[in-house]
């Protein structure tokens, strides 16, 4: 069998092969050892392609023409057992270093898998060209809850097989969740990587979401967010980002906590934190025909195929954000919202309550209202409002 070769990977190959002193496989544990000596850094290109994969933490390694030949079973177990991985050496999930801490072990791939029916719109083109790059370039993407921006960073990771690493953010995330720190496992002090030093170590797009909820126990982020390298003072040792890291956070807000109150609990960020993003994206909901497609392809899932119950839906939202956005009520109907109204439908096959089921999370007064609107819209009463800017699909 071959793969495809680049200089980058020839030099992998030849620095693997000298240091673990065979030609044709090697341990995921010799690939640690040599990414903590500095020999490589790690080879995701080798440990992500599906046909490089021997087993559970072995791999095949190509000649510098690519060529490889793969082993039968009997071959793989042999190698298996002369080279156990560091979890069935110690009968859990770590490695050895020398200043005898044990090190938690990664999983083999964090790339995340494709979303079925995922529309490209918004931010998306944007997103992939910084990612595509592979620079370190940290971007805040802002707007309001259930528009995708989440999403968006995984499809695009995804789609660009980008590992991908998310750090879920709240008023108690400390440096020992982001960083790391010690965890006691089978009666042995073992020191875990957080999802920062797990995703500089590899390459990955660490997602920061929910950042604006973040106290200032964050601003144990600074170098990291200038792409510098960070000493871990708790085990003494240094990490440097591998190439293609960088940083991407998502919020509510802009870092300037929500005066109007929806956003409970969302803080003022320190304008340093702020200023080490070079760029902020902001995420609106997205256009009628966007938001058609995005609902068609929910329905396809399911094999059904409710046009006229999707354009209603879409419209009904549409009316509440501007009467939202004129101050003329005080709730929303996301593009996340509508995705759970066709999964109810879905269930239950019953369109109004499948809508009252996702509305009962509002007050009676707003809920009644929403459904009012609602069955007004389906029987084709005339609602009054302004037009709505036409979006194109991206073709990627």
């Amino acid at each position: 069998m071959k793969v495809k070769m680049n200089a980058k990977r020839i030099d992998d190959v030849k620095a693997i092969q000298s240091y673990v002193g065979r030609n044709d496989r090697v341990a995921r544990s010799e690939l640690a050892e040599m990414v903590e000596k500095g020999l490589i850094k790690w080879p995701t290109w080798l440990q992500n392609h599906p046909d490089l994969k021997m087993s559970r933490g072995m791999y095949y390694v190509p000649n510098e023409d690519g060529e490889f030949a793969k082993d039968d079973a009997s071959n793989i177990e042999e190698f298996r057992i002369a080279n156990p991985t560091a979890a069935e050496q110690h009968g859990y999930a770590t490695v050895s270093l020398a200043t005898n801490v044990e090190v938690q072990d990664e999983q083999d791939s964090y790339v995340p898998e494709k979303y079925p029916g995922y529309v490209t719109w918004g931010n998306f083109n944007t997103v992939r060209e910084v990612l595509k790059s592979e620079k370190f370039y940290p971007m805040f993407i802002t707007g309001l809850s259930g528009n995708g921006k989440t999403l968006m960073v995984q499809e695009t990771c995804a789609r660009l097989k980008r590992e991908y690493v998310r750090a879920n953010v709240t008023i108690e995330t400390d440096e020992d969740d982001l960083i790391g720190g010690f965890r006691l496992l089978n009666g042995e002090t073992v020191w875990h990587d957080g999802p920062v030093i797990t995703a500089m170590k590899r390459g990955a797009v660490l997602l920061l979401d929910e950042i604006d909820l973040a106290s200032n126990k964050i601003m144990c982020l600074q170098p990291i967010l200038e792409g510098s390298s960070i000493y871990i003072k708790k085990i003494g040792k240094w990490i440097h980002p591998v190439d293609g890291f960088t940083v991407i956070a998502t919020a509510n807000t802009k870092g300037q906590g929500s005066d109007d109150g929806r956003f409970i609990g969302t803080n003022v960020l320190n304008e340093a934190f702020l200023e080490r993003f070079p760029i902020t994206l902001e995420q609106s909901y997205p256009g009628t025909k966007m938001e058609e497609k995005i609902l068609t392809n929910e329905f396809a899932k399911s094999d059904k195929s409710e046009p006229e119950l999707v354009t209603n839906l879409v419209r009904w939202a549409d009316v509440i954000r501007k009467t939202f956005m004129e101050g003329g009520c005080d709730e929303i109907i996301s593009t996340r919202r509508l995705v759970h109204i066709v999964n109810a439908y879905n269930i239950f096959n019953n369109k109004m309550q499948a809508i009252e089921l996702t509305v009962n999370r509002f007050d009676d007064e707003t809920k009644e209202s929403f459904l009012d609107l609602f069955t007004k819209i389906d029987a084709g009463v005339e609602i009054e409002e302004t037009e709505t800017e036409n979006e194109e699909e991206f073709s990627v």
